[in-house]
């Protein structure tokens, strides 16, 4: 653990919870960063968040996570019901991007919505990618459409991330999250259009980026392990040896690490966090990460001020630990 940098700073996620119904001023404390995510809304509607998130609290750090070269559904209107080995298909024009269809092949698998859905590729062509639903429910818009080492074969930024960087570069933005890096020459390509006083969390999401770890980590200050993304890209089963391993290396080369997904995901319907998110939670900041981050649990969870409340006993706890209570 290295001393000192118990979680020094905490990303929040804003959004109808904390930003809309829970003014930034009922909870705000000097370490937080406030996460403005970058794939929920048009850029019009994030300029205006920015905006509303510096009425409430002026003098704030604000962090707009791009939503990078992640593959999603989108302009589906209305939910698409999707039944356990029944068939469906997708239109060439309800992803983002046009060309996913050139890139994947009948038999591929794909991890839907954060893996909620998994899909096997049936046929492709020029108009529709027909899949084979290996599970139930309702699949939305803008929802992850991810196959494991797709990434290189995709441009690092999409057209929406090179409007969100104006938009940063326009309104002074403290923090940008870069997605899906995937080697050192992403991050140089984002300096390259981004204002030097902006600082990059290089997100490490793929396990190309966990490849390329060390090369990444000399041209950033900072990462964050999306474990959600990851685990879909590794296996789930891989988290805690990957995550291990990424801290040491960033230890080593002296940068400073957030964590991410579900840290107190129980938080967004329940006023207290399970017994095994607070073992997590404790450990996490024992092993001297920089901070964590909150999505769901602050941007649309129910109990934004008993998140925040959380966080800070585990680090009063390992502040002050007693053997005797």
């Amino acid at each position: 653990m290295i001393k000192g940098l118990i979680m020094k700073k905490l990303i929040l996620t804003t959004g109808p919870s904390l930003g809309g119904k829970i003014n930034l001023n009922q909870i705000h404390q000097d370490k937080f960063i406030y996460r403005i995510n970058g794939a929920h809304g048009d850029i019009e509607s994030i300029k205006n968040t920015i905006i509303n998130l510096r009425k409430q609290k002026a003098d704030i750090d604000i962090l707009i996570d791009l939503p990078g070269n992640k593959i999603r559904t989108s302009g589906i209107s209305e939910a698409i019901q999707v039944e356990k080995d029944k068939d469906f298909s997708l239109k060439i024009d309800q992803f983002n991007y046009k060309e996913f269809y050139k890139l994947v092949k009948p038999g591929m698998e794909v991890y839907a919505n954060d893996s909620v859905f998994l899909f096997i590729v049936k046929e492709v062509n020029d108009k529709e990618i027909i899949f084979t639903s290996k599970s139930t429910g309702l699949l939305l818009n803008n929802k992850g459409m991810h196959v494991r080492n797709l990434h290189d074969n995709i441009p690092f930024l999409f057209e929406k991330d090179k409007e969100l960087i104006k938009l940063c570069n326009e309104f002074d933005i403290a923090y940008v999250g870069a997605s899906f890096v995937r080697k050192a020459s992403d991050i140089q390509e984002l300096k390259q259009v981004l204002h030097s006083n902006t600082k990059i969390i290089s997100k490490i999401e793929t396990l190309e980026a966990v490849n390329n770890l060390y090369s990444i980590l000399q041209e950033v200050e900072y990462i964050l392990i999306d474990r959600g993304d990851l685990s879909t890209e590794i296996g789930i089963e891989k988290i805690p040896r990957f995550q291990n391993y990424i801290v040491e290396m960033a230890h080593h080369n002296a940068i400073k690490v957030f964590l991410a997904t579900q840290i107190l995901k129980n938080m967004e319907e329940k006023p207290i966090p399970t017994i095994a998110e607070i073992d997590d939670l404790y450990n996490i900041a024992k092993s001297g990460v920089f901070g964590v981050q909150l999505s769901e649990e602050t941007a649309v969870g129910h109990y934004v001020e008993e998140c925040v409340k959380i966080l800070n006993l585990i680090q009063d706890e390992i502040n002050n630990e007693k053997i005797i209570l």
